[in-house]
């Protein structure tokens, strides 16, 4: 059990960890994260990892302290790509945009650091633009 002075090491949950503590670095960008990006982090986590809510609570917790304690990306990313196929990091940009998308619109900032991690993920310019789009068609056509 990790105590409220002992910031969790990646062996514990791997890359969940680390792609959890990465997506709460997104939706903290601007500020606060809304409830709407709160539930959509949640959410993912759920779908994503085959967690059950209690298993999500208890990742996010692990990831928000994980998060606090980072000075760059390359911390959370260089578990991710020493533990994740292609494909799996693929996703883990797609659920990067969902969370920018999630409350309806894209800042500067939070653009900036989904390229710098797809880069540092090894992911095309193309398939992150690619995903972008797809994420934003999928938010266009679901009805508010």
């Amino acid at each position: 059990m990790v105590s409220a002075h002992e910031t969790p090491a990646f062996d514990d949950n791997g890359y969940q960890l680390a792609a959890t503590a990465l997506l709460i670095h997104v939706i903290s960008l601007d500020g606060e994260p809304s409830e709407i990006e709160r539930r959509k982090l949640h959410g993912l986590i759920e779908l994503r990892f085959g967690l059950d809510p209690g298993g999500a609570d208890r990742l996010i917790s692990q990831a928000m302290l994980v998060e606090g304690d980072a000075v760059d990306l390359y911390r959370f990313t260089s578990v991710i790509m020493r533990e994740v196929d292609e494909a799996g990091r693929l996703r883990i940009v797609e659920m990067m945009w969902e969370l920018v998308y999630a409350d309806g619109k894209v800042t500067e900032f939070e653009d900036n650091v989904v390229w710098r991690a797809s880069e540092l993920l090894g992911i095309s310019t193309r398939d992150r633009v690619d995903l972008k789009h797809r994420v934003a068609t999928r938010r266009s056509a679901t009805p508010a």
